[in-house]
C-alpha cells in the first residue's frame, strides 16, 4: 500500500518514531504541504494521512486509488466526508488521544487570566520584587476559582474531564450538552446555552465546529455574559465570532480570553484578537504534549491497520 503523510511535522517533530507507521507499506513523509502541492503528492496513494491540510471534494475525486483517509486529529472538518463517501473512501479520525493535555490546557489558560503567574514572574526577573519594599505585591487582581460557576459547552470526552477538574478545584459546574441523559456526572448542572453564558463565571468550549454552530459565540451571546467572566477556547477558532470578541474584550464588556486556537492558523497580523485586551492566546498547542502526540500516532498506525485487516475502526463516514 502507497501511503502518504501531508503534513507530519507537528506531530512528530523529531521526538517520536515514525516505524510502526512505515512497516504497513510504501510510506512518504512530508513535513507541510500547500494546497498547490496537493493533488501531486496524493496521486497514485491507497491512503492519505492529514492533520490539518485540507482535503476537498475535488481533489478526492479526481484520486481513483484513494482508497482511505486517516485524520491525524480528533476534528475531521479538514475532509470533504461527503466526497468521500460518494467515493467510498473511509475515513477515520483519532477520538481520545489529547482529552487529558487539553483539559490540562484550558485550566493553564484559565489560571493565567486568574493568577498571572507569567505577569508576576516577568516582574520579578525585571527587579521588581528586589526593589519591592513588601514581602509580596500583586500587579492586578487575583481571582479564586473556588466557588465559581465553571460553564462547559460540549460535554463529551474532553468537556467530561474539564468538569471533574473543576469539581475538584471546588468550582459549581454547569454544562451544555445534546445528550445530557447519557453523560450524567455527579455535580453537574445541564442547563440551555443562554442560561450558561448569564451565570457562568468562566465558559470554556469543548464542542466540534460544524456548519450549524460556526461563529455561535457572538455578539448576542457575550453580550449575555458577566463583566467579570472569562471566555476560553481550546476547540476550533471557528466557533468564534472574532471581531466581536475582539470588541467584547476591549470594551471591557468581559474580563478576558483564553484562546489556543483561531479561525485562521497562523493567524495575520492584523487578526482582531491579536491586539485585544486581556486576551491570551496560544498556538494550537493544547493537543501538543509528547504523551499525547505518542497516543495519537499509536492509534493513527492502529487505524490504519485494522482498514488493511478489512476491519476499520473509528470511522466517521461510515
Amino acid at each position: 500500500m502507497r501511503i502518504v503523510v501531508l503534513d507530519g511535522f507537528t506531530l512528530n517533530p523529531g521526538d517520536l518514531s515514525w516505524e510502526p507507521l512505515l512497516q504497513l507499506g510504501e510510506v512518504v513523509i512530508h513535513a507541510r504541504t500547500s494546497p498547490s502541492e496537493l493533488a501531486e503528492r496524493i496521486s497514485g496513494a491507497e491512503a492519505v494521512l492529514t492533520n490539518k491540510v485540507v482535503l476537498p471534494g475535488a481533489v478526492i475525486r479526481q484520486s481513483p486509488a484513494l482508497r482511505y483517509i486517516g485524520v491525524m486529529a480528533t476534528g475531521y472538518n479538514v475532509v470533504d466526508i461527503q466526497a468521500a463517501r460518494e467515493s467510498g473512501v473511509v475515513v477515520t479520525n483519532v477520538p481520545d488521544y489529547s482529552t487529558y493535555s487539553v483539559a490540562q490546557h484550558a485550566f493553564a489558560l484559565m489560571l493565567e487570566l486568574t493568577q498571572h503567574v507569567g505577569l508576576h514572574d516577568q516582574s520579578v526577573h525585571e527587579g521588581r520584587w528586589t526593589a519591592c519594599p513588601d514581602f509580596s505585591y500583586q500587579l492586578t487582581p487575583l481571582v479564586e476559582l473556588h466557588g465559581l460557576r465553571l460553564g462547559i459547552i460540549g460535554f463529551g470526552r474532553i468537556g467530561q474531564a474539564v468538569g471533574r477538574i473543576g469539581l475538584a478545584m471546588g468550582m459549581q459546574v454547569m454544562a451544555v450538552h445534546t445528550h445530557p441523559e447519557r453523560d450524567q456526572m455527579e455535580g453537574v448542572q445541564f442547563v440551555d446555552l443562554s442560561t450558561c453564558f448569564r451565570q457562568a463565571d468562566v465558559i470554556t468550549l469543548h464542542c466540534p465546529l460544524t456548519a450549524s454552530n460556526a461563529q455561535f459565540v457572538n455578539r448576542e451571546l457575550l453580550s449575555l455574559m458577566k463583566p467579570s467572566a472569562f471566555l476560553i477556547n481550546t476547540a476550533r477558532g471557528g466557533l468564534i465570532q472574532e471581531q466581536h470578541l475582539a470588541e467584547a474584550l476591549n470594551s471591557g464588556q468581559i474580563a478576558g480570553a483564553g484562546l489556543d486556537v483561531l479561525s485562521v492558523e497562523p493567524p495575520p497580523a492584523d487578526h482582531p484578537l491579536l491586539h485585544a485586551k486581556n486576551c491570551i492566546i496560544t498556538p494550537h498547542q493544547a493537543w501538543a504534549t509528547r504523551a499525547a502526540r505518542q497516543r495519537l500516532l499509536d492509534q493513527m498506525v492502529a487505524n490504519l491497520k485494522a482498514f488493511q485487516q478489512g476491519q476499520p475502526i473509528h470511522v466517521i463516514n461510515p
